[in-house]
């Protein structure tokens, strides 16, 4: 039987009712993707040995930067190197981010809070 695929807008509407709780869509190699509801802001962290890329489904979000700050929209993709301090927040309500990052990635980073996710859910098709 071959693989079930899922439509990510209609599961992250349907499945995702927190913003902030990101859930798995899909395992590749060592790495996961991961889908998210992004909420008013975010705490800033940074995640020491991983890379992070962000991809907005739909709304319209910002990722703060120390040194800046830089706005996406739909079909916008940005890849956060390891160790660069930031903190996401949404433009509009509840936009829709798909994140590309390693298995073992805590949504926090190196950062424990009341936001840390510690054990995600998966959406199912």
């Amino acid at each position: 039987m071959p693989p079930k695929k899922i439509s990510l807008h209609a599961a992250a509407e349907t499945q995702i009712t927190e913003v902030w709780d990101p859930h798995i869509v899909g395992d590749v190699n060592d790495s996961q993707v991961k889908v998210a509801k992004f909420g008013t802001v975010f705490d800033w962290h940074s995640h020491p040995n991983e890379d992070e890329a962000f991809f907005v489904l739909s709304g319209r979000i910002a990722l703060d930067f120390r040194d800046g700050v830089v706005e996406m929209g739909p079909g916008d993709f940005l890849t956060v190197p390891r160790g660069v301090e930031h903190r996401p927040r949404s433009l509009t309500e509840r936009p829709i981010v798909v994140m590309f990052e390693p298995a073992t990635t805590l949504n926090t980073g190196d950062a424990d809070s009341d936001k840390t996710v510690a054990e995600l859910k998966r959406l199912q098709p």
